[in-house]
């Protein structure tokens, strides 16, 4: 166990995060597991793929998100699996609390859940991390934070705002205004088709440094 280091192409908001907040615990050497994946019909291109994510983020705790009940407790990979459509993806970690879906890595790479149907989330574990930290550090520095579910989050005027980057988000993403941010989630509406999931996070009274953070 010990204090991570940040993995490269992070923000420098993230990469503080990660070395400030994380810890990176020993992980399993998946390359053990190849002839036996092998075996039971897994390609070796998706193979390789959970490989290089382990390598990468395996064995990676960081604190809890504000949404998915706090995320995967440790990002590692798991065992690589198929179905049409979706493709081939494989487990980004396991669950904090019990529930109705898991936290996977899509066949380009997106990181996303895996409920009644597959949701990409971000378009990469990258993205994941980077809300993580954008979530941290607005939450430290707002003046007041609001939560919006169902329909309200739809009546959110975002006239305005721009998406955040860095997040690379797909269901869920992150909005920069004037003085505010706000990150909308919608994964759980989508994945289970439960619109009374929606969910919304306003951050309000940011200066520049609030706004950004690097």
């Amino acid at each position: 166990m010990g204090d991570p280091r940040a993995p490269d192409g992070l923000s420098r908001r993230a990469r503080y995060f990660v070395e400030a907040h994380g810890l990176r615990l020993p992980r399993r050497d998946l390359a053990t597991y190849r002839e036996d994946w092998l075996g039971h019909g897994v390609p070796a291109a998706e193979i390789d793929r959970a490989l290089a994510y382990q390598e990468r983020w395996g064995g990676l705790a960081l604190p809890p998100a504000p949404a998915y009940e706090g995320g995967p407790r440790i990002l590692a990979a798991g065992t690589p699996r198929g179905r049409a459509p979706d493709g081939w993806r494989f487990p980004a970690g396991g669950c904090r609390v019990l529930m109705a879906h898991g936290f996977m890595i899509g066949p380009e790479g997106e990181f996303g859940i895996d409920a009644h149907h597959w949701t990409p989330l971000h378009a990469g574990p990258e993205g994941w991390v980077e809300a993580l930290a954008l979530a941290a550090h607005a939450n430290h520095w707002a003046r007041t934070v609001t939560t919006l579910k169902g329909a309200a989050v739809d009546e959110l005027d975002l006239s305005g705002f721009e998406p955040v980057p860095e997040v690379q988000g797909l269901a869920d993403i992150w909005w920069r205004g004037e003085d505010s941010l706000i990150a909308v989630y919608r994964g759980e509406a989508i994945g289970f088709d439960a619109p009374r999931c929606l969910r919304a996070q306003v951050y309000g009274g940011l200066d520049e440094w609030g706004l950004h953070g690097h």
